[in-house]
């Protein structure tokens, strides 16, 4: 659901220009070999609007054409990444780049309209792939074939406010590590009044059931279970529900106001009068730049329940059309520009903190052993942000079960967005009754 950055604040997709498009496909299978060089169109470049990042990805991919003078990369850039409007038209269309960004859930989907291409019996030609984390590599594996490379991966955990728990006689430094505790330090925080509320969350354009989700992973739950049928009318469903509707209704801990969405809830806490919600790391630099905050104040824990927790993220996939030439040099591409620890686009944090780019928040946390260490290592020498608010974040982590959204998740997220409503806007909601409906509407959902 969440909508990653191509580096840390912004989102951009490279799409085809108009006039590209009616002149040849994005990716057309040509190499140009006849000019000497391999020739690959790649997306996500960062618009121009975002001066810093476009500097960087363009120097980084200077750097690269200089290391590897065969190979000649075209760089499409628009805004976001991943454009619902267009994306499917793109795929069904055949005019993706050679080498193009997608969100981990739309994996399968792209495989199974078979529009990418097989990448198994290229997987020497990138030398990081076996440094990535398993359950990442997993979500581009289809079959035991490979069709895609994980970039960027996030976790969700639970955003506090260290001066609200301080002023509530809460520890700052001892998170909620239950759903209990959570209602427990929520009603506390919202006891000082003046406005301020001890936990929010989203209710409205699928964001509601986004969060449903999370929270239904974080109590050992599923959407939907391995036979494909809906999960949601379960003990795990309830108790989700449950717990909303008593913060909102017994406790009045969730405030007032209802039907909030991201930017509703960020702006909260950013002026200081929330306590607690979900979220992944990445809302911590939005906090401090756009609502507000300040990095002192804000602190990560991993998610309450201590059972999973939803994560997401991105990467490339190839299209169907490349030459083998074009896949090997969009691989050497990828190890150069996101997969090398503590260098390019993503890696180079010495480069980000000279431009006051946040260094040191926990994720995203792509690699495993020894070139984990080392990313953390270069990490943590340019960090700028308070690196020990997030520990608890990371130790938490490393106990959870790591689920990714469901299939369907936009149409299922629409489904339980008015489950979610309804519990935090009406104060009879029949929790049972909704979640046989929401049941019912999810089983109806054509599989893709």
């Amino acid at each position: 659901m969440r909508h990653t950055g191509f580096r840390r604040t912004f989102v951009a997709i490279g799409v085809c220009s108009s006039l590209a498009l009616a002149a040849s496909a994005c990716g057309s299978g040509d190499d140009d070999t006849a000019s000497g060089k391999t020739r690959i169109t790649v997306n996500c470049e960062p618009p121009k609007s975002a001066k810093v990042d476009r500097t960087f990805f363009d120097d980084d991919t200077a750097a690269f054409e200089k290391q590897n003078p065969d190979i000649d990369v075209v760089a499409h850039d628009a805004f976001p990444c991943q454009d619902p409007k267009t994306f499917g038209a793109k795929l069904a269309g055949g005019q993706m780049e050679d080498v193009f960004y997608t969100y981990f859930t739309d994996a399968r989907h792209v495989v199974d309209i078979n529009q990418a291409a097989d990448l198994t019996p290229y997987l020497k030609d990138l030398k990081s792939y076996d440094t990535i984390q398993k359950q990442l590599r997993d979500i581009y594996t289809v079959d035991g074939k490979v069709y895609g490379i994980p970039r960027t991966g996030y976790s969700m955990g639970l955003i506090y406010n260290r001066k609200l728990f301080q002023k509530a006689g809460l520890d700052p430094d001892k998170p909620p590590a239950t759903w209990e505790e959570v209602r427990a330090d929520a009603k506390r925080i919202a006891a000082l009044g003046n406005g301020t509320v001890g936990y929010a969350d989203y209710s409205a354009q699928n964001q509601g059931g986004w969060h449903f989700t999370a929270e239904l992973y974080s109590q050992g739950g599923d959407v939907v279970g391995a036979d494909g049928k809906a999960s949601v009318d379960t003990p795990e469903g309830h108790a989700v529900l449950r717990n909303l509707h008593d913060m909102r209704w017994t406790d009045d801990s969730m405030g007032s106001k209802q039907l909030l969405i991201i930017n509703d809830v960020q702006q909260m806490m950013g002026s200081g009068k929330l306590g607690m919600y979900l979220s992944a790391p990445d809302n911590i630099p939005i906090l401090v730049k756009e609502k507000g905050g300040d990095y002192k104040d804000l602190a990560l824990a991993p998610m309450p329940g201590g059972k999973g927790t939803l994560i997401g993220g991105d990467g490339y996939m190839f299209n169907k059309k490349d030459t083998p030439a074009q896949i090997r040099a969009g691989l050497k591409w990828l190890d150069h520009m996101f997969l090398t620890p503590g260098k390019g686009f993503l890696g180079d944090y010495a480069r980000a903190k000279k431009n006051d780019a946040p260094v040191g928040l926990p994720e995203p946390r792509l690699f495993t052993g020894a070139a984990d260490a080392k990313d953390q290592q270069v990490k943590k020498a340019n960090a700028n942000v308070p690196v020990e608010n997030y520990q608890a974040f990371l130790d938490g982590n490393q106990q959870l079960q790591m689920k990714i959204e469901p299939p369907n998740a936009q149409q299922i997220y629409s489904v339980l967005d008015s489950v979610v409503s309804a519990v935090l806007t009406k104060k009879d909601a029949d929790i049972d009754q909704l979640l046989k409906e929401a049941s019912a509407k999810i089983d109806s959902i054509p599989r893709s």
